[in-house]
């Protein structure tokens, strides 16, 4: 790209995110230098030109399976970690070797589920990452394998980038892997297969291509998993490219062809003058949503392990996924209960897979109006003494796959959105179905009428009913 096209670029916020097939080799667990120094030429470059650059690097365990001469990676949980623990020292010593030879400081920030799990932890995440750009360093991001376990793991990079880039409200997501974008079918095996130029909704472009790919054999993600973070950071409002790792100096190319594309950088200062386009190198665009989610709801969405799960009826669904409601669950809108959480913790919203007749279908939405109208004394309109209502926690018992409190089990519903649960589950169980007005008198407080709060609602009631 011509310095005069670069300097126009306005500044903008970038997570790069490279996986292991692209810092060593698949058989020999050799660095690839020349990649890596291209991505870091890039990224010296893009910071010339007034740009933010965080980087999300996996590598750790091929890279100790080069230090101890291991051909496999091995298959239990404390192998794996042993040799993160030998790899990450040696990788973040490649990395800082690399951009010190160009003078550019990086800063090693190794982060687990649990680390923004937590709400204070998770801001202090977010400002060391601001506080790093704010200083000009290049923070290089890593799962931190040596303690994390299956429960807890982000699952791999790319997921890491993409709540990253969520954190530090990125502008760009570049997902560098071997191939060159997302196609319809997988190019190593099809020669017909096609490249997906621009993808305005992850979940439509589902049904129309093939994620079969499963990554290479030292890495954990394929192009499934890009999907799943392409969701994850659209939503939050982060432009997301899929693209080659063995051209680095495209994200440049890439960047440029976005904006003159949405109109934010026209080539030329008059709009009647005569321009040729900029070039479009070979990548897959994923649209940022145009309404994101921000702070506490891209938070409490994709960042927390849900403890349990609230069913709500179909009408509570219906509200739920409309702007006016503020993602707020009232008691009403509830009808069970699965698995045992605090108040404060992550929980699944989730629907029944099949409503019933007609008939069953009215008769919810009679009690749920019901429910909802303000009755003239807070205790005249309860079907059993107040008394009746006082659950201990530890009477909720939910075995995954059993049927929970209210008869549901997970076989038996749909995820449709996550929220912060603001009761624990006996408490939610014990007022489901009634009036905000009885809580105090049942549970012997009230901090708030709303059970559930912060609520993302991404399954829609039409796609849901066709479960």
């Amino acid at each position: 790209m011509p310095q005069i096209l670069r300097e126009r670029i306005p500044p903008t916020t970038i997570v790069i995110k490279l996986g292991t097939s692209s810092i060593v080799h698949e058989t020999t667990h050799q660095p690839l230098l020349s990649t890596l120094s291209a991505v870091v030429e890039t990224v010296v470059e893009l910071k010339r030109y007034g740009h933010k650059v965080v980087l999300v690097s996996s590598g750790a365990i091929g890279v100790g399976l080069r230090r101890m001469d291991m051909e496999t990676r091995p298959k239990s949980v404390s192998g794996k970690q042993a040799l993160a623990a030998i790899g990450q020292g040696r990788l973040i010593a490649l990395w800082d070797n690399l951009f010190g030879q160009l003078e550019l400081p990086i800063a090693q920030v190794l982060l687990t589920r649990p680390d923004i799990s937590d709400r204070t932890r998770y801001f202090n995440a977010v400002n060391t990452l601001k506080e790093l750009l704010d200083m000009g360093v290049v923070p290089i991001v890593n799962e931190n394998d040596t303690v994390s376990v299956s429960e807890i793991k982000f699952g791999d990079n790319d997921t890491l980038s993409a709540i990253t880039a969520s954190m530090i409200q990125a502008d760009y997501l570049f997902l560098l892997t071997d191939v060159d974008g997302l196609y319809t079918t997988n190019p190593r095996k099809d020669p017909n297969a096609k490249l997906i130029e621009t993808v305005n909704s992850v979940s439509d472009i589902r049904s129309q291509v093939s994620t079969t790919t499963l990554g290479s054999s030292l890495g954990t993600g394929g192009m499934e998993t890009k999907l799943i973070a392409s969701e994850i950071s659209t939503a939050a409002g982060v432009t997301t490219v899929i693209t080659s790792s063995k051209n680095p100096p495209s994200i440049f190319d890439i960047i440029e062809y976005d904006m003159y594309q949405s109109g934010k950088m026209p080539l030329n200062g008059s709009s009647s003058s005569p321009h040729t386009p900029p070039f479009r190198p070979p990548h897959t665009l994923f649209k940022a949503s145009p309404e994101p989610m921000r702070d506490l709801k891209a938070w409490t969405s994709h960042t927390l392990n849900p403890s349990g799960s609230i069913v709500i009826n179909t009408n509570a669904h219906h509200v739920l996924s409309k702007k006016e409601s503020n993602g707020q669950l009232l008691a009403a809108g509830v009808i069970g209960v699965i698995g045992v959480f605090a108040a404060g913790q992550a929980v699944r919203i989730v629907v029944r897979k099949q409503v019933g007749q007609d008939e069953e279908v009215e008769e919810e939405k009679r009690e749920y109006l019901r429910a909802l109208e303000t009755p003239g004394t807070p205790t005249s309109g309860l079907p059993l003494p107040v008394s009746e209502y006082h659950h201990d926690a530890s009477e909720v018992v939910h075995v995954l796959g059993g049927a929970g409190r209210g008869g549901f089990s997970d076989d038996d519903v749909v995820e449709v959105g996550r929220g912060l649960a603001n009761y624990n589950s006996a408490q939610i169980m014990a007022v489901k179905g009634l009036n905000s007005s009885f809580l105090p008198q049942i549970l012997g407080y009230a901090d708030t009428e709303h059970v559930v709060e912060n609520i993302t609602i991404r399954v829609p009631v039409w796609q849901a009913s066709s479960h």
